[in-house]
């Protein structure tokens, strides 16, 4: 298990690039079953891509890997049972149910794990599938559905789930007649799945709005295509140069699926310009006091709360985050009042009395975002911090101690105990 030590109190200043986006990369992935082959540029170089390409194999395709570009060929055949000890790792995994369920006529997969952030059924993926007549059971961890021919729906989402509206698409993709999809989720990252489908022939109209219908067609051809850009990396580093007080330019980044996040960063005071290709951050001043609502896109995204919750508490005033997204998703609350954060968690709502100064101490990641709220808590702290779990970090960014640097911050990767790190040096 990998830890990071990181010597704070630095302003962060220069220009960093983004990878493609983690969100949207899976589930392409898991879409190129669809076809023949595929090959596909700006893949993060994550542990959950990795994740997601064993999975692939796993089931029959041939999956080559070269830094960030993944070609991918599918044979005829492909086994329609997915490895418990791969899904279990991973929430995304679930998402070659509806590839799997329309190309083989059934699917066996295991109910997924990932992040420890609150329950996450898969009753609306579910809900989907049965709709376009696939017979569902449950039985010893494992969810069987079966359907000799899918065929087109009028399907309702309870709520506008991302997994849910993405896994119906690519069901829907090669099914019989017409599906449509009534609050679906709009986020980029469901654009780009439908770009990328579309790309080899799928008929998909209305991505990016609440109403998606997909005309199902009996052969998607090979296609090439490049993933979009990774928007909560982007709000990462931005925030990472807001909370060090320093001046930061993110590139690779398309500055209209941040729109939510960077009228919150001008809301604190900051000032946020948008250039050609990227976004640029200066600030020379604590946080202003905001109020926060996690919603679905194109509202504030729950992936970027744990990151901000960081940056007010060293806010001037009382801020309030509510989370709507998800429950159990404040872990990092406990931990930041370990670096001296003023939190306290009422219900969905994180009340953050900003302090002027945050410690250096030893914390814990319990999850992505919380990790990757500590590091930033961590470049602004005075002193040194050690936070462990960097394995949850590297699901889903790409060499973050490498980019950090080049933006000056001192960090680095250590295997030994804690007590044994606390020789490092910067």
């Amino acid at each position: 298990m990998k830890n990071l030590v990181i010597w704070g109190g630095k302003p962060l200043r220069g220009k960093v690039r983004c990878d493609g986006a983690k969100n949207a990369a899976l589930p392409v992935l898991a879409g190129a079953l669809l076809m023949d082959r595929a090959t596909i540029f700006e893949v993060p170089d994550l542990a959950d891509v990795g994740t997601m390409v064993a999975l692939l194999r796993s089931v029959g395709a041939d999956v080559r890997q070269d830094h960030e570009e993944i070609t991918l060929r599918c044979p005829d055949t492909l086994t329609h049972e997915a490895p418990y000890d791969l899904v279990r790792m991973m929430r995304a995994s679930f998402l070659v149910m509806g590839p799997l369920l329309v190309r083989c006529g059934k699917a066996s997969i295991p109910l997924p794990g990932g992040c420890a952030i609150g329950q996450r059924p898969v009753d609306l993926h579910l809900k989907g599938f049965e709709a376009m007549g696939a017979k569902i059971s449950i039985e010893k961890g494992f969810v069987h559905a079966s359907a000799p021919k899918l065929h087109g729906a009028q399907i309702y989402l309870d709520v506008p789930s991302v997994g849910a509206t993405e896994n119906i698409i690519m069901a829907a993709c090669l099914a019989h007649g017409e599906t449509v999809i009534d609050n679906a989720a709009q986020e980029p990252e469901v654009v780009d799945l439908a770009n990328f489908l579309n790309s080899a022939g799928a008929r998909i109209r209305g991505a990016g709005t609440s109403r998606i219908r997909i005309d199902g067609v009996r052969h998607l051809r090979g296609t090439t295509y490049t993933i979009i850009p990774d928007r909560i990396e982007a709000a990462t580093y931005l925030i990472a140069g807001a909370i060090t007080q320093g001046n930061v330019t993110v590139d690779n980044v398309i500055p209209l699926h941040l729109k939510s996040v960077l009228a919150k960063l001008q809301e604190c005071g900051f000032t946020v310009t948008e250039l050609t290709k990227g976004i640029e951050i200066s600030a020379s001043c604590r946080p202003k006091s905001v109020s926060i609502k996690t919603l679905p896109y194109p509202g504030f995204p729950t992936d970027v709360q744990a990151p901000f919750v960081s940056l007010l508490s060293l806010g001037e005033g009382t801020s309030i985050i509510s989370e709507t997204i998800f429950e159990n998703r404040f872990a990092h609350a406990e931990e930041l009042r370990r670096m001296g954060a003023k939190i306290r968690i009422e219900g969905s709502n994180a009340v953050i009395e900003g302090v002027p100064q945050l410690t250096g101490a030893t914390v814990q990641a319990t999850d992505l975002r919380a990790g990757a709220a500590l590091c930033l808590a961590a470049l602004a702290a005075q002193g040194v911090s050690y936070i462990t779990g960097l394995e949850h970090l590297q699901r889903g960014y790409a060499n973050l101690p490498g980019k950090l640097r080049t933006l000056g911050a001192r960090i680095a990767v250590f295997d030994e105990t804690i007590d044994q790190a606390s020789g490092f040096t910067p």
